[in-house]
């Protein structure tokens, strides 16, 4: 664990410099707080009945506890617990290395178009982007934000190079530009240009833009399994 976390920080080091040589307004980064605030607040209110609703389900058909909370790694090697609604069953992460053969994305990344640890109603979840609504309990409590690079697993950002890990040099968020543009069917490689390129361009207007395009993205189910 201490070994991960150490890499983590030293190549974090270098992307947290190469993020330094962008200079943006400090009022950015303050508008782009306030908007996770005022606009996180406003969608986990309205998504509220839909989170509750889904929870239900998952108790109904599963029996077990609906929610769950993942370690994610966030800026700057920051840990923490992103909660988001569950789609899988029990002891689902114990068979993960028993299914690596049936693996579809490139790069460190772990991904089964129909994932036979999904429970009945786990599909659906997912389509729909609405086990991640719980996200926005991690972006009012400031571990996320609504926009930036989604947050990785500790055991993939041992396999980062220097360039993914940049994409925590900034907030991680539930929406992105992989998001918007085709998710699970991006390939790594390309996950991680649009990330840089989002750390490169960013604004607060930008980020609204993005959000604005997340709604018809999620809609069409673009990528998503």
């Amino acid at each position: 664990m201490q070994e991960v976390r150490d890499r983590i920080v030293s190549v974090q080091a270098g992307a947290a410099t190469a993020m330094r040589e962008r200079s943006v307004p400090r009022w950015w980064w303050a508008a782009k707080r306030a908007l996770d605030l005022v606009l996180g607040s406003v969608l986990f209110l309205l998504t509220l009945p839909i989170v509750a609703l889904g929870a239900l389900g998952v108790f109904v058909v599963t029996g077990g506890a609906p929610f769950y909370a993942q370690e994610r790694v966030g800026r700057n090697g920051m840990r923490f617990r992103m909660w988001k609604l569950r789609t899988m069953v029990k002891g689902a992460h114990e068979m993960r290395d028993e299914l690596l053969h049936l693996n579809e994305a490139s790069g460190p990344v772990f991904k089964i178009r129909n994932d036979p640890r999904l429970h009945p109603l786990g599909p659906l979840l997912r389509r729909t982007s609405i086990d991640e609504l719980p996200n926005l309990l991690n972006v009012l409590r400031g571990e996320m934000a609504l926009v930036g690079p989604r947050p990785p697993l500790p055991c993939e950002t041992v396999e980062y190079d220097a360039r993914a890990m940049r994409r925590l040099s900034v907030p991680v968020g539930v929406t992105c530009l992989w998001q918007i543009n085709g998710r699970s069917e991006v390939s790594f490689e390309e996950w991680m240009e649009l990330d840089n390129r989002y750390i490169d361009t960013w604004t607060p207007w930008g980020d609204l833009a993005i959000i604005a395009k997340t709604v018809p993205a999620v809609l069409r189910k673009d990528g998503a399994h």
